[in-house]
Order: C-alpha cells, then sequence, then structure tokens
C-alpha cells in the first residue's frame, strides 16, 4: 500500500508539474477534433479498466510465476512525465534532455559491467533487439563465421540467426542448464566460430554459464564473447566488496562479465522499469562504424553523437531513459544500498524458498538456485518421469485455480537426462518432464517465501490423497 501511495503522490507531482511547463510556452486552442464525447469516453474507459482486472497480480508476491513485475512507482511517474512530452531519443533535437539521461545511464550499467569507460552503447526496445544488434555486429566483424550457442540459452539467438542468415552452433548444456565446457571446446575445435554466446542467468532456471572459464578457453581459439545478460546482468552488483554474501551465488562468474566484448541488459527486468527496456554494450567503441548512415533531416542539430547514429532502431521512447536515470538517482546500483539491497533480498527469497521446499515431504528441489528462480516438483510414490510430470501439472493447475486465494506459478519443462541426472532414484520413462519453476525476483518474496511453500504442499499432499 506505500508504494501505491507513492506512485499515485509521484504521479500527480509529475503531471502537474509537466503541465505548469506547457503552459509556460503560451496557451492556445485545441483543435476540436480531438475532443471526445463524455459518455463515449466515460464507457470505453469503464470497459477498458474492467478488462486490465483480467491480469494475474504481478504486484503481488503470490504471484511467483513469470518474469513479472510493475515498474518502482519512481519508474512509473518519470516515464509518465517524459512521456507526456513524449521525446524521441533517435536524434538529439527529438529530446535533448532525454537523450543525455540515455547516455549517462548507459556509462552507468557499463561501469556496473565493469565495461571500460570509453563503452559504446545505448537503450532498446527490449533484450532480443539487444541480442539482434549484438550477434549483427559479430557477423560485420566475423562475415561467415558462425555462432555458438548453449542449448539452454534464450530461443532468441536462434531466432536473430535466422534474421541475420548466420549459422548458430548449439553447445551442450549441464543438468542445471550451464554451458559445458567440453562442449564448447570441441565446438571451437571443429567448427568456424566467430562468437559465443554466454548466458549469465537463464531465463529457465536462472543459471549462469561458467563465463570466467569460457571466457579464456574462447580467447585461445580466436572466439569473440557477447554475454547476454538480459535477465541478470543487474546481479553483477552483488560481485562487489560491500555485497552480502549469500550461499550459493555465483559471484566470479558473474565478475567475469567485465571481459565479455558486448553485453545485452535488460532493464525492464531487474531494473524496475517498465516494458520495453533493454540495452546494449560493446567493450570497442569501433564497432560504431557499422551503424554508420546519415538522415536528410534529423541529424542537423549538434555536431554531438545522436543516439540514433548508434542504433538499428529509430524512433525511440525518451521516456524509457528518463524513466531508468530518475530511478538509478534514486535507487543507485551500489551493493549495499538502493537497487543491490533490493536484488540480494531476490536471491536470498530463493534460498528462502528452496529452505521450505526441503522442509516439505511433498516437495522436493530440483537444483540448488544460483539466482532467484527455484525448480521444484512434487515427491512422487512412482519414481518416473511421467509420475513428476503428471504430479506437476496437476500441482500448478490446481494452486493457479485455487478459487479462494490462488498461488502463480509456472512449468518448466527439463530433459529426461537432465532430471535422471540430478536425481539418479528417477526413471526415464520420456523425454522430458515438467516441474515447478517460481521466479521470485520482487523483494517481498523473501518473506513471503514459506507461506506460499506451505500452502503448496498442502495441495500437492491432498492431491495425491484423491488421486485413484
Amino acid at each position: 500500500m506505500a508504494n501505491s501511495t507513492s506512485a499515485n503522490a509521484l504521479l500527480h507531482r509529475a503531471l502537474q508539474h509537466v503541465e505548469g511547463w506547457e503552459q509556460s510556452w503560451g496557451s492556445f486552442d485545441p483543435h476540436p477534433s480531438l475532443g471526445v464525447d463524455p459518455g463515449r469516453l466515460d464507457a470505453v474507459f469503464d470497459e477498458y479498466l474492467e478488462r486490465l482486472e483480467g491480469n494475474y497480480p504481478f504486484h503481488h508476491p503470490r504471484y511467483a510465476g513469470q518474469m513479472l513485475k510493475p515498474p518502482h512507482p519512481i519508474a512509473l511517474a518519470a516515464y509518465a512525465a517524459a512521456q507526456r512530452i513524449n521525446p524521441n531519443n533517435h536524434a538529439l533535437d527529438g529530446g535533448p534532455p532525454t537523450s543525455q539521461m540515455e547516455k549517462e545511464v548507459v556509462a552507468d550499467l557499463a561501469a556496473m559491467l565493469g565495461l571500460p569507460d570509453t563503452a559504446l552503447g545505448h537503450l532498446t526496445g527490449g533484450g532480443t533487439v539487444a541480442n539482434l544488434e549484438a550477434l549483427w555486429v559479430a557477423r560485420e566483424l566475423r562475415p561467415a563465421q558462425a555462432v555458438a550457442v548453449a542449448e539452454n540459452a534464450h530461443y532468441t539467438h536462434g531466432r536473430m540467426g535466422d534474421v541475420l542468415d548466420t549459422e548458430v552452433v548449439p553447445v551442450s548444456a549441464d543438468a542445471r542448464g550451464r554451458m559445458d565446457l567440453h562442449s564448447l571446446e570441441r565446438t571451437l575445435e571443429q567448427d568456424d566460430i566467430g562468437t559465443v554466446v554466454l548466458t549469465a542467468g537463464t531465463t529457465g532456471l536462472g543459471a549462469v554459464d561458467p563465463i570466467h572459464d569460457a571466457i579464456p578457453l574462447c580467447r585461445a581459439h580466436d572466439a569473440r564473447v557477447h554475454v547476454d545478460a538480459a535477465y541478470g546482468g543487474f546481479f553483477r552488483i552483488l560481485t562487489e566488496d560491500a555485497a552480502p554474501e549469500i550461499e550459493g551465488f555465483p559471484a566470479e562468474r558473474f565478475r567475469a562479465i567485465e571481459k565479455a566484448d558486448s553485453v545485452a541488459i535488460d532493464p525492464h527486468k531487474h531494473g524496475l522499469q517498465p516494458y520495453g527496456c533493454g540495452c546494449i554494450l560493446f567493450r570497442d567503441p569501433a564497432v560504431g562504424r557499422f551503424y554508420r548512415h546519415d538522415s536528410p533531416y534529423t541529424y542537423f542539430t549538434s555536431d554531438d553523437l545522436h543516439l540514433g547514429e548508434i542504433s538499428l532502431e529509430c524512433s525511440r521512447p525518451g521516456a524509457a531513459a528518463g524513466a531508468l536515470w530518475c530511478t538509478l538517482k534514486a535507487l543507485p546500483l551500489a551493493p549495499d544500498d538502493g537497487l543491490g539491497s533490493i536484488l540480494a533480498a531476490c536471491v536470498r527469497a530463493a534460498r528462502t524458498w528452496t529452505d521450505a521446499v526441503e522442509a516439505t515431504d511433498a516437495l522436493r528441489v530440483v537444483a540448488p538456485p544460483e539466482t532467484d528462480i527455484v525448480a521444484y516438483m512434487p515427491t512422487t510414490e512412482e519414481k518416473t518421469l511421467s509420475a513428476v510430470h503428471e504430479a506437476s501439472q496437476a500441482l500448478f493447475d490446481a494452486a493457479m485455480n485455487d478459487p479462494d486465494a490462488p498461488i502463480f506459478t509456472s512449468v518448466y519443462r527439463l530433459s529426461a537426462d537432465a532430471l535422471t541426472t540430478l536425481h539418479p532414484s528417477l526413471t526415464a520413462d520420456r523425454d522430458e518432464a515438467a516441474v515447478l519453476r517460481s521466479v521470485l525476483m520482487k523483494p517481498e518474496h523473501e518473506t513471503y517465501a514459506p507461506r506460499l511453500v506451505g500452502r503448496l504442499a498442502e495441495t500437492a499432499q491432498s492431491l495425491e490423497r484423491s488421486a485413484p
């Protein structure tokens, strides 16, 4: 409730200020075509607001399903203020203040990731476009060479390979979803690989590739490295000396991001921003030459670099840069304050969830979490993947459709090899099986987790008793 009150107050302050700024330029009569009949407006808006109620409660800790949550109230108000003006960060004259803010936040993100202060980057519409730009630059630097990607990496890389007409070579992953170094070495030896994509926080299990060991291996085979840190990049804050120690957190792997040639990161995930706000960063600013182009009507107001000159996207919302700038000023990228405290709570929440699962007889953890995503499954009398699959799906359905107080989780398909490696007592009678997966990206999950796990365990036991 405190956040809601804060959002209302900040929104009112933001829009009131912008309205005053608008009036300072002189009054004018709005064109009558912009008017809407009051009765029609009320009806439309009533229907719109009612339809929004069909969303799941992303704001509530009871929602631990997908990577969804509302933006921070600061980001919401800052975005609304800039959105009313609607600056376009393509060219400096389209949004002078927000273009400068974008340059500042990109520098902040580069510093957080350990990249040099000469790194080149810009905001994007999200991680998909950020990764597209990274693979496009990779193709321009290493034409005709393939890109190697772990089989558990985000599917966007394969799709972007199709877009760019670039071969994407899959690399095996271990049972925890991390790139297998032996498989990577074989791929580097057998295939003509120009760039290797490493993942800092998979969207499936939150796993982190062995970046610290993979990068020297890539260098030894003259391969570039792109790190897809769209989901997990902000966790690098927790590698600094002042960060709290958290069991099982792969600090060394996150720290090694600083050695990458390019990094994609999504502020609209752990950066508390509205969709869509991604970012691409390049170690070598000379890659800007691949973006070089001219525009007959946009790049004339300044000799400074226009952001559109280093971006594949043209029109981009200045509001996204303004909201991120405002958020990072209020909640700095510090390991023991601001955003760092929030991220630490999310990582601890996954440990709290894991401990609560292990304290029950009805559930068990698939593998210890590395970030803030936990996979778990019901304990079944029959030790087969079919039993696990059916029990997981039944628990997911029952929890989500509880008429009194639903719990929102998600399901994730794991291969038979992965599940039987992690749990040798299981018999592989099918190629894959569903398990449950919870994304604990709200700091409130740290204290709310035991309550949710307790209810899930009760539901699982009830389903087991009622099974024929």
